[in-house]
């Protein structure tokens, strides 16, 4: 459990003066917060329980990005489908998007990951979200789990909410039809011409799969196969 509430920032993560319980990425703008609570332990949602993150770090993997997921079994979808049903009226109300929620288990324990958007015109994707959005969202989804505690497993669990990062997760199919024409990278659950991981031009969705170009050739690849999908960030020079 911490002890105090700090901010990490970058310059803090690459002197070596932020100590963080979990690693970020060079290739991902960070802004989020994470509440560790312990039922029966912490209790309710208390502020000097937050980790605020904001900036860049120098690891290697984003906190907020999941693990390349195997398929998922019943129970676990139909966990993650009542926490997106408790969790999505309280990111419209504060006027941001719901990209994604997983439930995971870690070596460190039970982590309700949600990543929330704001679509900004002229903006990178994932800076319209500020810690205040993230802040907000965290202390109301906390409260919604206290008086839904029919909705998760028993035992402690560490919720993290952060904004998308430059490399976004690409989910529903509403988010492949809106990052059309855009580079992404796709894994696939099963192989499609003896490949599983692609990375090309997405052209848009075609009866409820997505279409590829990859060197030319145009790829159909069904929304249900995919484990997972992120937008490509390139840096200018």
């Amino acid at each position: 459990m911490l002890s105090s509430c700090y901010h990490a920032d970058l310059a803090g993560v690459l002197a070596g003066h932020t100590k963080l319980p979990f690693t970020l990425s060079t290739t991902q703008s960070v802004k989020g917060v994470v509440c560790l609570r312990a039922r029966g332990g912490c209790g309710r949602w208390r502020a000097e329980n937050l980790v605020y993150l904001h900036g860049w770090a120098a690891t290697a993997r984003p906190f907020f990005v999941s693990r390349p997921r195997t398929e998922l079994t019943q129970a676990q979808q139909q966990l993650e489908s009542a926490l997106e049903r408790l969790i999505d009226p309280i990111c419209r109300a504060h006027a941001v998007e719901l990209v994604d929620v997983r439930y995971l288990r870690e070596p460190g324990g039970a982590v309700i990951r949600v990543i929330i958007d704001r679509d900004v015109p002229g903006v990178d994707v994932g800076s319209g979200v500020s810690l205040e959005d993230c802040t907000a969202v965290s202390r109301d989804v906390s409260t919604a789990l206290d008086v839904h505690e029919d909705v998760l497993p028993s035992g402690a669990y560490r919720l993290e909410v952060s904004s998308p990062g430059l490399e976004r997760p690409l989910v529903k199919l509403s988010d492949f039809e809106r990052f059309s024409g855009r580079e992404v990278k796709v894994r696939t659950r099963t192989a499609i011409e003896r490949q599983r991981r692609f990375r090309g031009k997405l052209l848009g969705v075609v009866d409820h799969s997505i279409q590829l170009d990859q060197d030319g050739k145009v790829l159909k690849i069904p929304h249900e196969d995919i484990a997972q999908a992120n937008l490509v960030y390139r840096f200018s020079n």
